[in-house]
């Protein structure tokens, strides 16, 4: 058939992570590609029974349309977390829950922007976030990241010198790709910078409870006293992600914009789902919930990076992550991270290939790893495969 499409799908791509999970989803792989949480950790039987009884308890109401801003007595827990968190003062009705915070990814693209207008974001970034906005024809600047986050002086000089930009997008907490958190001095000079130029931020923060040292660091919303910033919420990493729960807090003028566009997309977020997660908190302690995440993930974290130290060949590096999900290789000189992708894939164990999160910039030198989602001994075993990946590809 023939078809006539809109140019912007001209742009649009299958994601390159949903297609490698297709191939590692094969049980003899063993997969550090995906951003899984541990299945064994989902609350099977609690989810169960508080959704037996909120069907019989409210199933009429719960089964009917609902409001699209979302479920208030869920959105006031959220705005309680986001406080006692991340130091975040929201009131709920400055939230807005979305099907998953990849939802709200989309959202911002359809709010803010035209064709060719810029979007700022770090060096890497989050390839789902870059594939959101895509779709909506911007061009991409990429911010200089160092091992501390993003430069915010190299952003100032940015901001200063390129018309038409629209907004800026960072995860300062654990990022996807790299692990990387910023401190609370980086944070502090980032909301000078924006603050100075009127840039709208998107804070996007899925991982942030899921902190193995340290303390959780204010988020950059409780640091705007602009309405610049929009956080992303999801439940997907600290509940489960098939729940397909997210949510956005931002200042009031700009949450009604987004309402309208959610009227226009889905009307509302599963109302049957809202309640599930809403009667889950009220019967159980989430936070006990989240311990027990954070305990397996840290172990998982030491583990890998215990099998790095001990099987991967000299000049390879990695970020030591302080919680999250995933962690950044870099290769040697001279090294191909392609090559070791496909010497990786002959060997059964996979990764995803750094350049896929780079929107111009490209190296082939890196890869993304994530460590939440395998077993001890498929830790231990695919790094030795990896190793010897490595070691064929120099």
């Amino acid at each position: 058939m023939n078809m006539n499409f809109a140019k912007r799908m001209e742009r649009m791509q299958a994601s390159e992570i949903r297609e490698l999970l297709k191939l590692t989803a094969k049980p003899d792989i063993i997969s550090f590609a995906g951003g899984l949480p541990a299945p064994e950790l989902f609350p099977v039987e609690e989810i169960a029974k508080v959704s037996h009884d909120l069907v019989l308890k409210e199933g009429r109401q719960l089964l009917q349309y609902a409001t699209t801003e979302g479920r208030p007595s869920l959105r006031a827990k959220i705005a309680k977390r986001m406080a006692d968190k991340y130091n975040t003062q929201v009131d709920p009705d400055d939230i807005l829950i979305t099907t998953g915070s990849q939802q709200c990814l989309d959202f911002v693209g359809k709010l803010f922007l035209d064709p060719d207008d810029v979007v700022l974001c770090e060096s890497p970034s989050y390839l789902g976030a870059l594939n959101a906005f895509n779709a909506y024809q911007p061009k991409f600047v990429e911010v200089p990241t160092d091992n501390g986050g993003l430069i915010p002086e190299e952003l100032d000089k940015i901001l200063s010198t390129t018309p038409k930009c629209k907004f800026i997008y960072v995860i300062p907490d654990f990022q996807n790709p790299t692990g990387r958190t910023w401190s609370l001095e980086r944070r502090q000079k980032f909301m000078e910078v924006v603050n100075k130029h009127n840039l709208p931020v998107v804070e996007d923060n899925p991982y942030g409870e899921l902190r193995y040292e340290g303390e959780i660091l204010p988020s950059l919303k409780s640091m705007d006293t602009k309405g610049l910033v929009m956080f992303l919420g999801t439940f997907s990493k600290i509940f489960c992600p098939g729940l397909r729960l997210g949510w956005v807090a931002a200042e009031h003028s700009l949450l009604t914009e987004f309402v309208k566009i959610k009227q226009s997309a889905d009307l509302h977020t599963s109302n049957f789902d809202q309640g599930v997660a809403d009667a889950y908190m009220e019967a159980y302690d989430l936070d006990k919930h989240v311990k027990e995440i954070v305990a397996l993930y840290k172990h998982r974290r030491d583990l890998i990076l215990e099998s790095m130290e001990k099987y991967l060949p000299a000049g390879t590096e990695w970020t030591h992550p302080e919680g999250g999900l995933f962690l950044w290789l870099t290769f040697p000189e001279g090294v191909s991270a392609r090559k070791v992708f496909d010497k990786c894939i002959e060997m059964k164990v996979a990764g995803v290939i750094g350049d896929a999160f780079y929107p111009n910039q490209k190296t082939d030198r890196s890869m993304r790893i994530n460590y939440s989602n395998m077993p001890d001994d498929r830790i231990v075993e695919g790094i030795q495969r990896m190793a010897k990946a490595i070691k064929e590809a120099m």
